[in-house]
């Protein structure tokens, strides 16, 4: 599966139908961490706290394309594979705000030749980004989360008069697989929030540093 096809995917799902939650209602990721389910990966050594009532789309979008990754993240394949997709409510549900999403995705490394780094990587991901509509939000930047810096990329794109909607993508390259990290939502407050659950440390409670 390309990351192209992957991302592409989400942009479309998120911009076609927003989430039934109405302006102002309270946003389930302020639950307590006790309501809240714990993704791991131990392969690339990343947590995430998955905040209660998001809905696991991650099968969903592996079966996008006829030829599924049957290769692990190690094993050199071109092919990328989603490790996690989830959303604040499912992509059906019409709603009047942005329905706030999460994906993260491994691809090799050898599927972009040339690609030293994980800025190497910024450029098709704009090209993926821009062509759904979406407007650079700012220079990329480097972030730190406990014990990884990652490169990051905002994006905005309006809906409407009232509503934006928000992207922020974070890469890593890792073990010769580039790894993204890319978060949907309704504001530049929500987006912190959602970084704040992803975590490089044993413990699994993050720690970002801009």
């Amino acid at each position: 599966m390309n990351f192209r096809r992957i991302l592409i995917t989400v942009l479309i799902s998120v911009s076609a139908v927003y989430a039934q939650q109405k302006p102002g209602a309270a946003n389930t990721s302020a639950k307590s961490a006790d309501d809240s389910q714990l993704y791991r990966n131990s392969t690339f050594g990343f947590r995430y706290r998955i905040a209660y009532g998001w809905v696991d789309r991650t099968k969903d979008l592996q079966e996008i394309d006829e030829q599924k990754p049957q290769e692990s993240p190690n094993s050199g394949s071109q092919k990328g594979e989603v490790l996690l997709a989830i959303f604040e409510r499912p992509p059906q549900a019409a709603g009047d705000t942005v329905n706030s999403a999460v994906v993260i995705a491994s691809e090799s490394a050898t599927s972009y030749p040339g690609l030293k780094s994980a800025a190497d990587y910024l450029g098709p991901l704009n090209e993926i980004t821009t062509a759904k509509g979406f407007k650079p939000d700012g220079d990329p930047q480097e972030v730190t989360i406990d014990s990884r810096t990652l490169i990051r990329a905002d994006f905005s794109k309006s809906l409407n008069d009232k509503l934006t909607m928000y992207q922020s993508t974070l890469v890593l390259l890792e073990k010769k697989q580039i790894l993204s990290f890319t978060f949907i939502a309704g504001s530049k407050d929500e987006i912190g929030d959602l970084i704040d659950a992803l975590s490089f440390s044993s413990e699994g409670r993050p720690h970002r540093k801009p």
